[in-house]
């Protein structure tokens, strides 16, 4: 049990006194948000809200990580918990390259779409070809309920790639709301910390509970009313952990579950582009879902709780599924 508690405890302490002084040195910079003019008229009092939050919750991660990882028993002889952390932080890189040019333009606009699939990609393609290589992985997809593994040769790696950057850009969308996309992350991170536990895969515990820590601090924060977004750095790291951790634990196809709400909230997004270019029509108020509940009247704390209820019962459904095969 100490191998949750210290790095989650450590990882939460960071989290929180970083935020005590980066908060109040990004608003010197004014580095805040700059709201869409289409957006939900009453985000516009969101103005000016510093937007680097996500280095709250990699700090803590990173401390908790590094200060305890000498201590895990490491049975399998891999570096899966690095290599995944790595990734992640790869596609932080990626997201802080969005928000700084975000920066320089001076407007809610950064990396276009096909710039970030250009470098979000090659890191997705090299993280599966590490994790193979190193024996953590192999081709065949296990298929939840069923107790089976299906054998899908060189496309399983097709499925990783696709499944990886769909995630980290589905993440990054899900990031709209006062601590929503926090407190859907960490739901998640404690199902993870929970199978880790019952496999005795101690760098696994200890990578995810630095990682709920460094979220748990952030949300200190971002919850309603936000004194910090976590940017694009931010949701492209959670992104990052929550599809490589499902990758390194074999159980991608399981991300269809418990990331079931960072889904919905990218095919609505896909709905509503496609559905105003094919009919010049809009299926929801606006998009992705999240804004479209707000323009229903929902409040943001019922938005999150929602959020958090679904994603709640889809991680225990998950891990049923895991713990059982």
């Amino acid at each position: 049990m100490y191998l949750i508690i210290m790095p989650l405890a450590l990882a939460l302490v960071i989290a929180i006194l970083f935020g005590k002084v980066l908060i109040p040195f990004l608003k010197s910079k004014k580095m805040g948000q700059k709201i869409l003019e289409i957006g939900p008229r009453w985000h516009r009092s969101k103005e000016g809200t510093p937007y680097l939050g996500g280095l709250l919750f990699i700090s803590g991660t990173l401390a908790g990580f590094i200060a305890f990882i000498f201590i895990a028993d490491r049975k399998d002889g891999n570096y899966a918990d690095l290599y995944t952390l790595i990734m992640a932080l790869c596609y932080a890189l990626i997201g802080f390259a969005d928000d700084y040019t975000k920066r320089l333009k001076k407007m809610n606009e950064g990396l276009t779409a096909a710039q970030k699939l250009a470098l979000e990609f090659p890191v997705a393609i090299i993280y599966a070809v590490v994790m193979e290589y190193s024996g953590v992985i192999d081709t065949k997809l296990f298929i939840p309920f069923a107790n089976i593994n299906i054998e899908f040769g060189f496309f399983y790696y097709i499925f990783l790639v696709l499944g990886i950057v769909f995630i980290v850009n589905s993440v990054n969308i899900h990031d709209g709301i006062d601590g929503l996309c926090g407190t859907t992350t960490a739901i998640i991170a404690i199902m993870f910390i929970v199978l880790f536990y019952i496999g005795g895969n101690h760098p696994g515990i200890i990578l995810t509970s630095a990682f709920l820590g460094g979220i748990i601090g952030f949300l200190y924060y971002n919850m309603y009313p936000a004194r910090i977004f976590m940017g694009d750095t931010g949701s492209s790291f959670l992104g990052g952990m929550v599809a490589g951790i499902a990758v390194w634990m074999k159980i991608p196809l399981l991300l269809v579950l418990f990331g079931i709400v960072y889904i919905i909230e990218s095919v609505s997004d896909i709905i509503q582009v496609g559905s105003y270019k094919l009919r010049g029509k809009r299926v929801f108020k606006m998009a992705p879902i999240h804004h479209h509940f707000e323009l229903c009247g929902w409040s943001e704390w019922k938005i999150v709780l929602v959020s958090a209820s679904v994603t709640l019962v889809m991680s225990a459904i998950s891990a049923i599924s895991v713990i059982i095969k």
